[in-house]
């Protein structure tokens, strides 16, 4: 493990209102500051925080998943939440030659037509349709499974859940996954897997416009699963 930074190195308390916010915040920084492992008294020594008020806001950013106690359970290191956050603020970008069958996929269609990528446990948006955004791309990181685009990982990850079985239904008769206006009224997606050439799942190509196209897919399949193809080797 890394020589953890001295503590002027962390940003100090400076914000009036809302306190806890950003107390709990620098508490973030701090951690991600002085690396993994770092203890609850080393953080509150480095912030100048008194320990029960540390102790506290380590134990919320922990049960928000925000922060994660270390293995041995002496620690915490930034956690699940933050990576997504992540995600979201620092998007990929795809090769050129990728971007272009995207940009003939949207032509194609009339509507919004994105890519996300899976790896380490996340979905990561790779390249979002500007000119039909996504309705919340910070909830389609945090909470993939209300989304066709996340419902294909749920569904590998093994998961039993009503979601799951419908996706695992859908992925059977479409080679693709579904959400039909649960999130947006009249508002639906469909995600056709993109896999690496050992078959392994590693991102995902989506739809989202009206109820109608998703709830018969056959026209938007027909272009959305030659894309999924020409984009394996590109971006796997």
């Amino acid at each position: 493990m890394p020589e953890r930074r001295r503590a002027e190195t962390v940003p100090s308390l400076t914000a009036r209102q809302p306190r806890a916010i950003h107390s709990a915040l620098t508490v973030l920084e701090a951690v991600a500051a002085l690396g993994a492992g770092v203890t609850a008294r080393e953080i509150s020594d480095a912030l100048g925080l008194p320990r029960a008020t540390t102790y506290r806001l380590v134990n919320l950013l922990v049960e928000d998943e925000y922060l994660v106690r270390t293995r041995d359970l002496s620690g915490f290191a930034l956690g699940a939440k933050v990576a997504q956050l992540a995600a979201v603020a620092v998007p990929v970008r795809l090769p050129t030659a990728a971007r272009a069958v995207l940009a003939e996929t949207r032509s194609a269609l009339r509507g919004g037509v994105h890519v996300v990528l899976f790896g380490e446990g996340r979905l990561t948006i790779a390249d979002a349709d500007p000119d039909f955004p996504l309705s919340d791309e910070l909830r389609l990181a945090r909470e993939p499974a209300r989304y066709a685009l996340g419902r294909i990982a749920h569904v590998e990850s093994g998961a039993h859940d009503e979601v799951a079985r419908a996706a695992a239904v859908d992925l059977a008769r479409f080679g693709a996954t579904r959400q039909l206006g649960e999130t947006t009224p009249g508002v639906a997606c469909i995600a056709v897997p993109i896999r690496d050439d050992g078959g392994r799942l590693a991102a995902a190509i989506g739809f989202s416009g009206a109820v109608h196209r998703v709830g018969e897919p056959a026209a938007l399949l027909h272009v959305l699963r030659p894309a999924a193809e020409r984009l394996a080797p590109l971006i796997t």
